[in-house]
């Protein structure tokens, strides 16, 4: 398999993308497809249907049931021609039973029902695999593009069916119109009935030719799944770059090489003639003798001399016994040695743990000593503006909620309105209860509440009392207001007598 000689451009593609381009890949070679799954199936299918003639559908499950063997034809053009070897239908149909050798019994068992059978078909085919090494292949490759293959099955089981209902109509359609009026179908519904078997084995046929249009496809669409799985996790993509970049270098290199040997030339040639030519054998003892000289130069050696004071027994240099360092006292030996041992550690926590308290301690005092000036120009917080209370609405559901609109006794006032005018006693009501949850309660109400919002926001106050009123008096404000239903002479009492019970007489303060 040479990746430079793919008829597809090699590069990483969604699922879709990668089944569309089987679509593609199919359709480019669907004459040789078709043929050679045609010449390889449709006689098959005769000879099943011949020998079981009075069984039409276990006929047809069993042609169905031997796809899998059918499909490793396709799938053996398509790997051919993917990369320019795309072989004729002679040389095809000539591979086909070598083809059936490798796990065509697992193919057609247990592995039958797998609903991504074509993106798994190449592992067996094309690389031979089996066994625990099959399984550890198909667990790489189905981490992607798996739900692909599976949408892809179902995909093409429905429209296999729909293909199949589609050809079955359009054959009835073509039917002439004699014929059809001749027709019993009522004796088709006997199963009995060995006089329409040539009927069930012709839509037997018509499913055999859809197979030869879509199953095909359905095998390139698996197929380009796989390579694109296999794009993906081996880079093919980065190794035909890397190719490419090769051969466009291999021609450029020679040239390349002998231009840079011409530029040095004349560098060269000067060297080697400042060069003097010797003809003068070396010995061994001499040329142990050049390479100490020039060990002894530098960038091979370089002196240095350093100057220190040394302690404890060690022995005195050259240099120490002419005098040229001084000796160090005893008392500051003494001392010098004293500081390494075990009593003056601790001494010397003790000191660092006292200087970073002193220290912290003074970062303290100043920031405390200096709070003030801290505050005023360190901090850029914005004071606090102070909430300025939104005014309650002096309007609702149409009504005026002003202390000033009201009368000192509403519930008087509301019992004197009810035999002659009840839509304004019962309104007078209402808006003396939203007046004192605006007042008195401090409800937060607003021009869009409704009588149900009203109601809500009361329930939070948590008084049962107050709540069991408004609701009845909502309750009939409701029925007047929508219903035109006047609340009955009882309700009217018992609304003013829970009025005065809640709020005594007067408007709110």
């Amino acid at each position: 398999m040479r990746l430079s000689d793919a008829s597809v451009v090699i590069r990483p593609r969604t699922s879709w993308e990668a089944m569309d381009l089987g679509v593609l890949l199919a359709g480019e070679h669907r004459w040789l497809l078709m043929s050679s799954w045609a010449l390889i199936t449709l006689p098959i299918f005769a000879l099943i249907s011949a020998l079981l003639w009075n069984y039409p559908s276990t006929a047809l499950l069993l042609f169905w049931w031997l796809k899998p063997a059918f499909d490793r034809l396709p799938l053996y053009i398509l790997s051919k021609a993917m990369f320019g070897e795309t072989p004729t239908l002679k040389q095809s149909l000539r591979q086909w039973p070598r083809l059936l050798k490798r796990q065509l019994l697992a193919s057609l068992t247990w592995r039958r029902f797998s609903l991504s059978r074509s993106f798994e078909m190449p592992v067996v085919q094309l690389e031979g695999l089996e066994g625990q090494a099959r399984q550890q292949r198909l667990g790489v490759l189905q981490q992607r593009n798996a739900g692909a293959a599976r949408w892809l099955t179902l995909i093409g089981v429905h429209l296999e069916m729909a293909l199949w209902i589609g050809l079955m109509v359009l054959f009835y359609l073509f039917l002439p119109q004699q014929v059809e009026r001749d027709w019993d179908w009522q004796q088709l519904i006997p199963a009995t009935s060995h006089d329409w078997l040539w009927l069930e084995h012709l839509t037997n046929a018509f499913y055999a030719l859809i197979l030869v249009f879509w199953e095909p496809i359905y095998v390139a669409c698996g197929f380009s799944l796989y390579l694109n799985r296999r794009t993906t996790l081996e880079a093919w993509d980065l190794e035909l770059v890397f190719r490419r970049l090769r051969q466009r270098l291999s021609s450029v290199v020679p040239v390349l090489l002998l231009a840079i040997g011409l530029m040095l030339i004349p560098a060269i040639q000067p060297a080697m003639a400042d060069e003097p030519i010797t003809a003068k054998p070396l010995s061994t003892h001499a040329a142990n003798q050049s390479i100490k000289a020039l060990l002894e130069q530098p960038p091979f050696k370089n002196p240095e001399t350093v100057t220190r004071y040394r302690f404890g027994p060690d022995k005195p240099t050259e240099k120490d016994k002419s005098g040229g360092d001084a000796k160090l006292p005893a008392w500051l030996e003494a001392l010098l040695n004293n500081l390494n041992s075990n009593s003056f550690k601790h001494l010397a926590q003790g000191l660092e743990v006292l200087l970073w308290s002193l220290l912290l301690g003074a970062l303290a005092l100043v920031i405390w000593r200096y709070r003030d000036w801290l505050r005023a120009f360190v901090s850029r917080r914005a004071p606090r503006k102070p909430k300025i209370a939104k005014p309650a609405p002096t309007q609702l559901f149409g009504l005026e909620l002003g202390t000033e609109t009201l009368p000192d006794d509403i519930a008087g006032t509301a019992e004197q309105l009810w035999p002659t005018q009840p839509r304004e006693a019962l309104g007078l009501l209402y808006r003396g209860l939203l007046s004192r949850l605006l007042h008195d309660f401090n409800l937060p109400l607003k021009d869009a509440d409704t009588e149900g919002q009203v109601l809500a926001r009361i329930h939070r106050l948590q008084q049962p009392q107050l709540l069991a009123f408004s609701d009845d008096l909502t309750r009939h404000w409701q029925n007047l207001a929508y219903g035109h239903r006047l609340p009955p002479t009882q309700a009217q009492q018992q609304l003013c007598a829970d009025w005065r019970a809640l709020f005594g007489s007067g408007a709110a303060q």
